[in-house]
């Protein structure tokens, strides 16, 4: 979904469009950050976001070519090759701070995803001791560079096809707490969520916890299943186009949402493996081995290519949460990804 042209020419005339490119970048949460922008309710921001590797993916690309890949789609990868930067904290890259004038404490910051528009490429990998649900597993990390040039679906290896249905992996607000915090665990104030179903014309609502809310927003991915479990999705550069609205008085503990139909989900029919455990992380790694011992055995996927695309599209369900001592978890796989 793009924002029409003539659409945003009327909003910069009126001083209602702005845009924030990767000059704004910063990588944590702090509410003592000058924002890089001040907009009125009701504006429309377009902001250019880095994927979440800050550059690393491109610039070794452009320093070794990956085997196997498409040499243009090598070039359009290197391209993107960020400079280094020395004050990269480790976090997300994140494009903001926004504050919103009128904005306080008490106040609820409204969201709009007008639209994201993902770059030609992407990735996904997996590795030894990362955060992913079954990296302790991983003998020997892996990566896979999608190609994302048809804006329809992201291709993978033997044919396979994942829909593409972009979304922020990050979107938030500053902390009342003051200092430096990390924007890997989500919070009260948002941040990295990685909600899939924030793809465009849903709504996301921020409880302002600090004036002006300082809003940050970066960390698309192409597409990810519920979950997230190999830690990455299909992690990729973009365009994203929001437009904030505040209620002023209104306050809501947590972020909420409202989501638009998604036709770009991949349908059923459906295969899914179940894991049952007292732990529910347990649970889900259990439902999780499920599906990459399917993929391996009846698809011919290697086990860490398997973990990769499981990642991009297997959705984890808490199936029942009521019936003692075993949480249940299953993992649902799209049969409609494979070729015939």
């Amino acid at each position: 979904m793009l924002v029409p042209i003539a659409l945003e020419s009327q909003l910069a005339e009126q001083g209602k469009m702005h845009r924030l490119g990767r000059e704004a970048i910063q990588t944590y949460w702090d509410n003592a950050m000058p924002p890089r922008l001040t907009i009125a309710p009701g504006d429309t921001v377009v902001f250019e976001t880095l994927e979440a590797s800050y550059g690393n993916v491109a610039r070794e690309a452009a320093q070794q070519a990956p085997a196997g890949l498409d040499p243009e789609l090598v070039a359009l990868i290197a391209a993107g090759a960020y400079p280094k930067d020395p004050e990269h904290q480790g976090g997300h890259p994140l494009t903001g701070p926004v504050s919103v004038e009128g904005a306080e404490p008490g106040d609820t910051l409204v969201v709009e995803i007008v639209a994201i528009a993902p770059a030609a490429w992407g990735w996904t990998g997996c590795r030894p001791g990362g955060i992913g649900l079954l990296d302790d597993e991983v003998a020997q990390g892996d990566r896979y560079h999608w190609d994302l040039r048809d804006g329809k679906t992201a291709h993978f290896e033997a044919g396979i096809r994942v829909p593409l249905a972009p979304f922020c992996g990050v979107m938030g607000v500053a902390l009342a707490e003051p200092g430096r915090h990390s924007t890997i665990p989500p919070r009260q104030a948002g941040g990295n969520m990685d909600i899939r179903q924030l793809t465009a014309g849903a709504t996301l609502s921020l409880p302002v916890l600090v004036p002006g809310a300082l809003f940050s927003v970066g960390d698309v991915h192409g597409a990810q299943g519920d979950g997230e479990v190999s830690g990455t999705g299909i992690e990729t550069e973009a365009t994203v186009t929001l437009r904030f609205d505040l209620r002023k008085g209104q306050t809501i503990r947590q972020p909420q949402f409202r989501t638009v139909p998604q036709p770009s989900v991949p349908a059923g029919p459906y295969f899914a493996a179940t894991g049952h455990d007292p732990d529910l992380r347990e649970a889900a790694r259990e439902a999780l081995r499920g599906v990459l011992d399917y993929l391996e055995r009846e698809r011919g996927l290697k086990r860490t290519r398997a973990y990769i695309l499981a990642s991009a599209c297997v959705d984890l369900k808490i199936s029942q949460i009521v019936d003692a001592p075993n949480w249940t978890v299953s993992a649902f796989l799209s049969l409609s990804i494979f070729p015939g």
